[in-house]
C-alpha cells in the first residue's frame, strides 16, 4: 500500500487523516509521550476511534508510566503514583499540531500528547509539561526558544534480540574502524542510515544529513533547528524510529551515552533565543558580537550547568563519557568555536547561539533544553557577568568541571535553590527519587568487572 506524501509541515489536519483514513492508508493512530527515561510510550488506537472520540477527549493511561524504573518495574518513593494511591490514570490529550504520517510503520499516523490527572490538573513531572514551562518563561519575556539537537548512535550487524540473546557482548560494529567524516565504511550502513533520513523526512522532519563518527559503527544524523517544543518532540520520535528502521534492516543501534571504551554517544544542543517579531536578540555590539542579553544567558548557564546537570546526564552511565581528550566535555567554560569547552558559541546574527556538549545520547531531551532555558533565564534576571572566553586546551585549565557521578549531580540538584525555583520542588523530588532508585539499583549489582578482578585473585 503506498503511503501519500505528507504536507510539507510534517503535520497532517484532522480533515487531511480523515480522508487518509476513509481511503483505508490509515488505520492505526499512535498517541504517544516521553517518559523520565526518555523513551516513547503510549498505544496504538483505532484511526477510527481516534477520530470519533481520542482527538478530542484525549486516551487514559497507567500513571506509573511516570514512576518506573528502566525495566518498567514499579518502584517507591514517587508522590505521583504508587500502591498506596491505587495506581491511577492519567489521560494523554493530543495535541494535534504534531500529527503526523509514520512512513516506516504500515498504515499508521502517531501524535505527542500532554498529561492530564483525570480531574484535568496537568502532571507536573512530565517531560513536555517541564519545558513548556520554561518556554512560557521565556515568552513572558518576549523570546522564543530554538533549538537543534545532534545525536550520535553506534550501528552493530546484530539484531536486538540477538544482541539481547547475547547480554550485549561480543557485538559486531558495522564498522571496522574509525570513520569520522569516512564515506568508504560509512557507505556500507547507507541502506540503513538512507531509510532512517528519508523516512524522518516524510513523517515532516528536515533532514540535513548524516556523518561518521569515531567509534565503530558511529553516525550522527543531524536534523535542521526549529522551536524548541517541535524539536523535542521529532527527537523522541526519531530516537524511536531509528530503532524500528534498524530492526528492520536486521541491524541493533544504540545511543547510550557510553557503550564501551572507545568514545561515547553525545547530544549536543544547539541553543538560541529570538524576539517574538523574529529579531537577533543575542547578536549585538558587545565583544565577541554579543548583546548583553547573549552575555547574561551565556554566564547563566556556566554558573548553572553543574547543579541542574542531573537534568543533562540522567544515568549511571553518562558519566561515564566524560574523558579528557575523547571530545566529551569536562570543564565548564565556554570558547568560541572550541570543542574542549562545555559550551561552544558559534554562528552569528541570527544564527549565533550556544552549542551544550554536556548531554550524552541518554538525555531525555525536553529536560536538558528546559534545564538550559532556566540556566540562562537565571543569568538574564540576575544580570550575571560573563567571564572571560577561554582559549586552548579546557581539559587542562582549572575551571569547574562537570559531576563525575550520577550521585554527586544528584546531591547539587537536590540542594539547587535554582532547580527549585524553576521546576518546583514537586518536580525536583520526582527527579531525585528517580536518581534514587538508579543509584541504588547499581549499588546492588555485581558487574563483570568485579567478577574479573576478584574470582581467583582476592
Amino acid at each position: 500500500m503506498s503511503v501519500p506524501t505528507p504536507p510539507a509541515s510534517g503535520n497532517l489536519s484532522i480533515p487531511e487523516l480523515e480522508a487518509l483514513v476513509a481511503s483505508k492508508d490509515i488505520d492505526t493512530v499512535i498517541i504517544a509521550f516521553t517518559d523520565m527515561q526518555g523513551r516513547l510510550v503510549g498505544k496504538r488506537t483505532s484511526a477510527r476511534l481516534f477520530l470519533e472520540e481520542l482527538a478530542e477527549h484525549g486516551a487514559e493511561c497507567c500513571n506509573y508510566l511516570l514512576a518506573v524504573d528502566v525495566e518498567m518495574n514499579t518502584v517507591d518513593g514517587y508522590a505521583l503514583s504508587s500502591w498506596e494511591t491505587g495506581y491511577g490514570d492519567m489521560v494523554m490529550h493530543p495535541d494535534l499540531s504534531t500529527l503526523r504520517l509514520v512512513p516506516w510503520l504500515p498504515g499508521t499516523a502517531m501524535v505527542i500528547s500532554d498529561l492530564t490527572l483525570p480531574d484535568d490538573t496537568p502532571v507536573a513531572p512530565s517531560p513536555r509539561a517541564i519545558l513548556k514551562g520554561q518556554i512560557d518563561r521565556l515568552a513572558a519575556r518576549g523570546l522564543v526558544p530554538f533549538v537543534g539537537t545532534e545525536l550520535e548512535f553506534i550501528v552493530f550487524d546484530d539484531t536486538f534480540r540477538g544482541a539481547w540473546a547475547k547480554g550485549y557482548k561480543d557485538l559486531t560494529p558495522a564498522s571496522d574502524y574509525n570513520i569520522d567524516y569516512a564515506l568508504l565504511a560509512s557507505t556500507r550502513m547507507e541502506p540503513l542510515l538512507r531509510d532512517i533520513r528519508n523516512s524522518m523526512d516524510a513523517a515532516g522532519m528536515y533532514s540535513e544529513g548524516v556523518k561518521g563518527e569515531c567509534n565503530f559503527g558511529q553516525q550522527e544524523i543531524a536534523f535542521r533547528y526549529a522551536h524548541a517544543l517541535a524539536t523535542c518532540d521529532n527527537h523522541s520520535i526519531y530516537k524511536n524510529g531509528a530503532k524500528e528502521i534498524a530492526d528492520r534492516h536486521g541491524k541493533s543501534l544504540t545511543f547510550m551515552a557510553k557503550f564501551n571504551e572507545r568514545e561515547g554517544n553525545s547530544c549536543h544542543i544547539h541553543l538560541s533565543v529570538r524576539g517574538e517579531d523574529g529579531s537577533a536578540v543575542m547578536a549585538g555590539e558587545g565583544p565577541h558580537g554579543f548583546s548583553p542579553l547573549m552575555e547574561h544567558w551565556l554566564a547563566g548557564l556556566l554558573a548553572t550547568t553543574r547543579e541542574l546537570s542531573l537534568f543533562f546526564a540522567p544515568n549511571i552511565n553518562s558519566y561515564k563519557r566524560y574523558v579528557e581528550g575523547s571530545f566529551a566535555p569536562t570543564a565548564i567554560a565556554w570558547g568560541a568555536d572550541n570543542r574542549t569547552c562545555a559550551l561552544r558559541v558559534v554562528g552569528h546574527g541570527h544564527s549565533l547561539r550556544v552549542e551544550n556538549r554536556v548531554p550524552g545520547g541518554d538525555v531525555n531531551q525536553y529536560l536538558a533544553v528546559a534545564a538550559l532555558i532556566a540556566g540562562g533565564l537565571y543569568g538574564i534576571e540576575h544580570e550575571l557577568e560573563l567571564e572571560p572566553i577561554f582559549t586552548g586546551n579546557a581539559y587542562g585549565s582549572d575551571t569547574p568541571r562537570v559531576p563525575t557521578s550520577l550521585r554527586e549531580a544528584a546531591e547539587l540538584f537536590s540542594s539547587s535553590a535554582i532547580a527549585r525555583e524553576a521546576f518546583g520542588d514537586e518536580v525536583v523530588e520526582h527527579y531525585l527519587n528517580n536518581a534514587r532508585v538508579e543509584l541504588a539499583a547499581f549499588d546492588s549489582a555485581v558487574t563483570d568487572w568485579e567478577r574479573v578482578r576478584g574470582f581467583e585473585r582476592f
